[in-house]
């Protein structure tokens, strides 16, 4: 797969308002990531945050995404230099961003992210570029892979305006759990003060030009199909472990 191509294409379908679906992986197996890669996905995140995945696991997961066509992704641990290093050097087309709150945060992890002159991060033979022999192409998608800042605290938003300013960003995914959380709403969706939030996100990524993504954790196509209506444009659909837990259930 040609990753950069694949980049460009998400980045052309979120340019014009298009819908950009994912998914989301936390078990760390190649034949997982394998279904996951041909189930028609756009790009899967590799979850490094709340997944037990290590960096010597990313090459074989990434492989496998790949092998169906779907951008692999990562969700970072948090953006530290060696985070952004290890998930692209490996063959990460981009990066989530976790726990966003302020514009100089997603900046600094932005230039972990980009070879230099865009950047800061070290260049070098890696699988990325299979190990110099696609040195020269891989300049390009090093100058700027995928950059997604999750929205996950009520900080955050405050702070919204700044964040969606800065150059480089592709789209915004909100982490409902973590936002819920931070108003001491913890997974009541429903509240008033907790859709007005979201809401006031949407309309500021409007306002700003940049789409507006939410994570759908639970496997519910109903719910999925409203988020969409709603207007969120860059959206994960579940995760690998929920599908399993759901399907897996005995009958009744």
């Amino acid at each position: 797969m040609n990753r950069l191509n694949k980049i460009k294409e998400i980045r052309h379908s979120l340019s014009q308002n298009q819908l950009s679906i994912g998914s989301w992986m936390q078990i760390p197996n190649s034949s997982v990531a394998e279904v996951m890669g041909q189930a028609g996905y756009d790009w899967v995140a590799v979850d490094m945050e709340h997944g037990a995945i290590d960096a010597h696991q990313l090459p074989d997961l990434f492989r496998a995404l790949e092998l169906g066509g779907t951008l692999p992704l990562a969700r970072l641990a948090q953006g530290e230099v060696k985070d952004c290093k290890q998930a692209l050097d490996a063959g990460a087309g981009g990066v989530i961003v976790p726990m966003i709150e302020s514009a100089t945060q997603l900046i600094r992890v932005r230039d972990n992210c980009r070879w230099p002159p865009g950047g800061s991060r070290g260049v070098g033979f890696s699988r990325a570029n299979l190990f110099g022999k696609h040195f020269e192409a891989y300049s390009d998608e090093a100058q700027a892979p995928l950059l997604v800042g999750m929205i996950e605290h009520i900080r955050a938003v405050e702070n919204l305006k700044d964040i969606l300013q800065v150059d480089g960003l592709d789209a915004i995914l909100i982490g409902p759990y973590d936002l819920s959380a931070s108003m001491g709403l913890t997974a009541k969706f429903e509240t008033d003060a907790f859709i007005n939030v979201m809401e006031r996100i949407r309309t500021l990524c409007s306002e700003y030009n940049i789409p507006c993504g939410v994570h759908v954790v639970m496997p519910d196509t109903s719910v999925l199909e409203q988020r969409v209506n709603e207007g969120y444009r860059f959206i994960a659909h579940s995760i690998d472990s929920v599908f399993l837990r759901v399907s897996a259930e005995k009958p009744k």
